[in-house]
């Protein structure tokens, strides 16, 4: 016998593995292509530590200061409820096309008004919590 099963189990099993060894070479290839540019820039760069190097860069001006800064925590909360909404009108589109297909309109239906329900106690928890309330 060379390996092939006389019901192509093993045949099978070998082109669902070689499918994984090709995807696994080209994870290997990425790493290595990361670690031979970052190695190389390491060994090509210039070296000469100077205290002007040394500081904080802001823009051109000369630290002020401690490098620590208040930020509020809305403006993160903002990002985060646009990240929500964004990823919500990215999953809008398939759930249309599906919608289209015959024999899932009922069911995508209720999904996708559970999907909005979550996402409305969400944002109703946000604007009761007064994060939406810009001061």
């Amino acid at each position: 016998m060379t390996g092939v099963a006389v019901d192509g189990t093993t045949a099978l099993a070998s082109d669902y593995f070689q499918s994984y060894s090709v995807i696994g070479l080209l994870a290997l290839v990425g790493v290595l292509f990361v670690a031979v540019a970052f190695g190389a820039g390491r060994l090509l760069r210039p070296v000469v530590p100077t205290p002007e190097k040394l500081l904080t860069y802001e823009c051109g001006v000369d630290p002020v200061g401690e490098g620590w800064a208040h930020t509020q925590v809305r403006y993160y909360v903002y990002a985060f409820l646009y990240v929500i909404f964004a990823v919500d009108s990215i999953f809008l589109f398939p759930w249309a096309t599906v919608f289209a297909a015959p024999g899932y309109g009922a069911t995508t239906l209720i999904e996708m008004f559970i999907f909005l329900g979550f996402l409305a106690v969400g944002l109703l928890y946000a604007w009761k919590k007064g994060v939406l309330a810009w001061a």
